[in-house]
């Protein structure tokens, strides 16, 4: 028996969902409409919308006075932006939301001296509009081989500063090789995964398909990128078949596969599948073939449950709004009064919140207003049943149509299936925040987060499908915007900050001091020399820092971290006078003295007349690097930082010659100093009677010179 079974991820993905619904509201509203390049890369679905008439054109100028402009999923470049805001149009943008955070993210990091990297096709639009962004130098690289080559060419291409992104659809397989690569030449690499986390999903469960079945079949367009990297992962595993239609079928024999696995590209369409999957079970009905549909995508299944919330909360037929004031409060329900009606009405606790938790006795008092939906009326027994969460739902409804740019407080009630997004209850609506959009960093916790309340911002709302999608990371980028506003605003020289770690490389620390980011430079983290700043200090660690230097311009923090009270100069100078004693390390040996270390970050010199009282050659000869020893301060110089220290200030002074008086002398040598001390004494008299008168003293010299001559001359 042979089996078919479909991917759960086949199909649009939200970014041309999105577009693709966009364009379709504005044809079946009559509008004339162009498209600036292709609305997605699907030659059908361009096929379907030029039969009602909208063109695809490349040049904005050519945008008809009548028709709307709408910018691809893609996105173009910068420039043409630029172009569309100065022409008198109508534009509709339809950039992905993906590729848009990729175009902020190099704009704002990218700067004249640093290096944008961009994994991805140099040839395609998203890659073009992306390089547009770029403030300095970028390089385009679509395999492992293409970086390496430009490692190797360039390796100090980092030295200023780098970042790296990626095409949307690039293959994370091979992103995640290419960043271990990146990780070991370019240290300075900030590093951006920015693959749509719907890619990822694709590809990775194409794969795991690929692996189960004999046969692969991907349905998409054949100028996709991402159904080409779907081809590409399956290609590996198993036999694999791309087409662009049902008709395409015809040419391959599916007839020696127990198993084929299907899945389609992003820009494939729903009613194209369909066709293929209906097209195969025709052809081999006589073999008994089975078709199995995997679990809708989450996408999908977030569009239903908002379709049955609809029915749940909004009642067409009993939704009256109503203001009832509470006179009366038990844990399951609350009864209250409307003006002007007879009836008394009540609100179960499940229709008063989303949340289970609520304990409605502490949150609700007799006295209190709400506002309310009339759910039912029981005119026999004069009671209404009243619903407060479907007023907050509606009313929410009606504030997200009005500004789906707005930032707002919800809940986290759940996780998406596996990590791939939260659910989080705003007002009644339950909104999808995707785990790409979800958490600030990646390594932290989507379950960690239930319970909590955040906010978030909301991307896009799609009333007609119940649909609504936030970011809780544009919530925080917008809060760091205004933290970071409102710190240059008052920021000066001096102040001092708690702050957490964010990150650490080979030259300093980042930490966040509260909406920006500074730098604790290497040289600034400790006063005795380190090798990393890991030595000091490590990721999410809080540290008291202060402003050491701000450049406005650049929007740049020079941080502090080392104290004054901790200077070890400040420490010898308060604690250690001159004939202070002190351990010691020798830290280096020269021909004219020895270095030896004696607070952190000091080393003084002892020099060679200082080793000892005895003679010495060379310091190597008495002291080796590491010897622990003592010594005397003699002196220090604090403005040049140099200090004197001496070993033989500790050691006894020796006497003279006193080996030689302890040895014993022999008679002999007794009688002839006897001897030298008797000839030696008149010797000394005359000298103290020359010392006595001087003329005298001369004359008898001059006698005694003379007279040995005159002797001898005789």
């Amino acid at each position: 028996m042979q089996k078919i079974t479909l991917a759960k991820t086949a199909g649009f993905c939200f970014g041309v969902s999105r577009a693709v619904h966009l364009l379709e509201e504005m044809v079946a509203r009559g509008e004339r409409a162009c498209t600036l390049g292709p609305i997605i890369h699907n030659p059908q679905v361009i096929s379907y919308f030029e039969a009602h008439g909208v063109r695809v054109i490349d040049d904005p100028a050519a945008c008809h006075a009548d028709e709307t402009l709408v910018i691809r999923t893609h996105g173009v470049p910068k420039e043409t932006l630029e172009t569309v805001g100065q022409l008198p149009l109508r534009v509709e943008n339809a950039t992905c939301p993906f590729v848009t955070k990729i175009h902020k993210i190099v704009q704002k990091h990218s700067t004249p001296d640093n290096v944008t990297l961009i994994a991805g096709d140099p040839k395609h639009p998203e890659v073009v509009g992306i390089r547009s962004y770029c403030r300095g130098r970028s390089f385009v690289f679509n395999s492992l081989e293409e970086l390496a080559q430009l490692a190797e060419r360039m390796p100090s291409l980092d030295e200023n500063g780098m970042i790296l992104v990626a095409q949307t659809t690039f293959s994370t397989k091979t992103f995640k090789k290419c960043v271990k690569k990146i990780k070991l030449v370019y240290t300075n690499a900030v590093i951006f995964d920015t693959i749509c986390s719907a890619t990822e999903e694709r590809q990775e469960e194409a794969f795991r398909l690929s692996c189960e079945n004999d046969a692969m079949l991907i349905i998409g367009g054949r100028q996709s990128s991402n159904t080409a990297k779907l081809k590409a992962v399956c290609e590996s595993n198993c036999p694999t078949f791309l087409i662009e239609t049902a008709r395409e079928l015809r040419a391959i024999d599916f007839s020696g596969y127990r198993s084929v696995g299907v899945t389609a590209g992003a820009s494939t369409p729903d009613s194209i599948i369909k066709e293929v999957l209906k097209t195969m079970s025709e052809n081999l009905t006589q073999t008994g073939a089975e078709i199995v549909e995997k679990e809708a995508t989450e996408a999908s299944s977030e569009a239903a449950s908002f379709a049955d919330m609809l029915e749940e909360y909004i009642d067409s037929s009993s939704d009256q709004a109503v203001v009832g004031r509470v006179v009366a409060v038990t844990p399951t329900e609350i009864e209250v009064e409307i003006a002007g009606r007879k009836h008394t009405g009540y609100v179960t606790a499940a229709e008063y919140s989303n949340d289970p938790s609520v304990d409605i006795e502490k949150d609700v008092h007799i006295g209190d207003e709400l506002h309310l939906i009339v759910m039912k009326t029981n005119d026999s027994e004069g009671t209404m049943a009243l619903s407060k969460r479907r007023y907050d739902a509606m009313k929410a409804w009606d504030e997200l149509t009005e500004d789906n740019e707005a930032t707002v407080e919800g809940k986290v009630t759940g996780v998406v299936g596996d990590g791939k997004g939260l659910f989080v209850q705003y007002n009644g609506i339950r909104v999808f925040v995707p785990a790409s959009l979800a958490k600030r960093n990646r390594s932290d916790s989507l379950e960690e987060m239930i319970g909590q309340t955040v906010q978030f911002k909301i991307i896009e709302v799609d009333r007609r499908r119940r649909r609504v999608v936030g970011s809780i990371r544009a919530a925080l980028r917008e809060a760091r915007t205004a933290a970071a506003e409102a710190f240059w605003a008052q920021a000066e020289e001096g102040q001092t900050y708690t702050g957490t770690v964010r990150s650490l490389t080979s030259y300093g620390a980042f930490v966040d001091i509260g909406g920006v980011d500074g730098m604790i430079h290497i040289s600034e983290l400790s006063w005795s020399r380190i090798k990393h700043p890991s030595e000091v200090v490590n990721v999410g660690d809080t540290v008291e820092v202060y402003i050491k230097g701000l450049d406005r311009e650049k929007k740049k923090i020079s941080l502090g971290y080392k104290k004054a009270e901790d200077n070890p100069w400040e420490i010898l100078r308060r604690d250690y006078p001159n004939g202070s004693v002190m351990p010691a390390k020798i830290v280096g040996l020269t021909t004219f003295g020895a270095f030896a270390n004696i607070l952190p970050g000091i080393d003084g010199l002892i020099h060679i007349s200082e080793i000892s009282h005895k003679h010495i050659a060379n310091p190597a000869d008495v002291l080796q690097v590491g010897q622990e020893v003592k010594v005397e301060l003699l002196d220090v110089d604090f403005d040049k930082k140099r200090v004197s220290l001496s070993m033989k200030a500790l050691e006894d002074e020796p006497v003279a010659d006193a080996a030689e008086e302890a040895a014993p002398v022999s008679i002999d040598e007794l009688a002839e100093q006897m001897q030298e001390t008797v000839e030696e004494a008149p010797a000394a008299e005359a000298a103290e009677e020359t010392a006595a008168e001087e003329p005298a003293a001369q004359e008898a010299a001059a006698e005694e010179a003379q007279a040995p001559a005159e002797e001898s001359a005789e």
